[in-house]
């Protein structure tokens, strides 16, 4: 598949299109919810289902045109029992017909049979019978490779089958990442090093025209020093970069994760985005009932300092 258009390729052009290195994670706690549509509904299962629909397709009908892809975080679904689950699968159909690229934000990791349900699940098919069905049918999920190389495998297959992507954790955002990952082995490579290695492994196969491997890597914000040793081991790997925002991670430093060329990333932002309506710059100027043009104009701003960042 080496040198044909990829999923990969896709997203680099949908990037290119918007000129955004932005992903707009879509993790709808209901709390987090605007009380002007939470109150349309009953406070129940179904009632938060349906809050959140509403909530997910007005962000992104206020960014489809000016980002390039949504991240949704499948946990703050799956706590919603079936509504949410349904809520989730909704959010993505959306978002693809507004042209948008979705990253299902599961972090599955297991091996042989289970990892190819994982898989059918979100990038290929469900048998039933005779037929095939796709399920949740997204672009790209995010895979957790620390069970080894039998984990990722039937990922990659589906990969190759049916032209999607993953973003393989590699050196991750949180604050207690380091205790194993930056543990260093025997042929003095931190974990995290030997990870990204076998990332570009795996991917070698998966090559689109820009370069860039559909299998890829998360890479966080928080750990600039990391993020830059990451990009130049790994110059075939795109990298899904958390930590941007709310966690901490800067501009300035998210712009190590880039080649001279203003790709190599895409950075998630999820609270900024989705709360923008409640920050103290945006509060004065939207109400709570256009919390959509709020979140639209963090993006534009969001958008500009990344630019002013990695391409100067």
């Amino acid at each position: 598949m080496k040198n044909k258009i990829n999923a990969m390729d896709r997203l680099i052009e949908k990037i290119k299109q918007t000129n955004n290195p932005t992903v707009m994670g879509l993790d709808p706690r209901y709390e987090m919810i605007p009380k002007y549509v939470t109150s349309k509904y009953e406070q129940d299962l179904e009632g938060v289902g349906k809050a959140i629909i509403e909530f997910n397709k007005s962000l992104i009908d206020a960014t489809c045109d000016i980002v390039p892809a949504i991240k949704p975080q499948i946990a703050f679904y799956e706590m919603y029992g079936i509504s949410g689950m349904k809520a989730f699968k909704e959010t993505c159909q959306y978002a693809k017909e507004k042209g948008m690229i979705i990253i299902a934000d599961c972090k599955r990791g297991d091996i042989g049979s289970t990892a190819s349900g994982y898989s059918n699940a979100f990038l290929g098919k469900t048998s039933i019978g005779e037929k095939q069905k796709a399920i949740y049918d997204v672009d790209f999920i995010t895979v957790n490779p620390y069970i080894g190389t039998d984990c990722v495998k039937p990922f990659i297959e589906d990969c190759i089958k049916y032209d999607k992507g993953i973003f393989v954790l590699a050196k991750t955002s949180n604050p207690s990442s380091g205790e194993l990952q930056d543990l260093k082995l025997e042929n003095g490579k931190e974990i995290y090093s030997q990870v990204t290695d076998l990332i570009e492994k795996w991917g070698e196969d998966l090559r689109g025209k820009y370069g860039y491997s559909s299998v890829a890597a998360v890479v966080g914000a928080t750990y600039p020093e990391q993020l830059e040793k990451i990009r130049k081991q790994a110059p075939h790997t795109y990298f899904l970069i958390p930590g941007y925002g709310a966690q901490g991670g800067k501009a300035s430093d998210i712009a190590l994760g880039f080649d001279q060329n203003g790709l190599g990333g895409i950075v998630n932002a999820s609270r900024s985005l989705m709360c923008a309506y409640k920050s103290d710059y945006l509060k004065e100027k939207f109400s709570e009932e256009e919390y959509a043009l709020a979140t639209r104009e963090e993006a534009l701003r969001m958008k500009e300092e990344l630019n002013q960042a990695i391409i100067g």
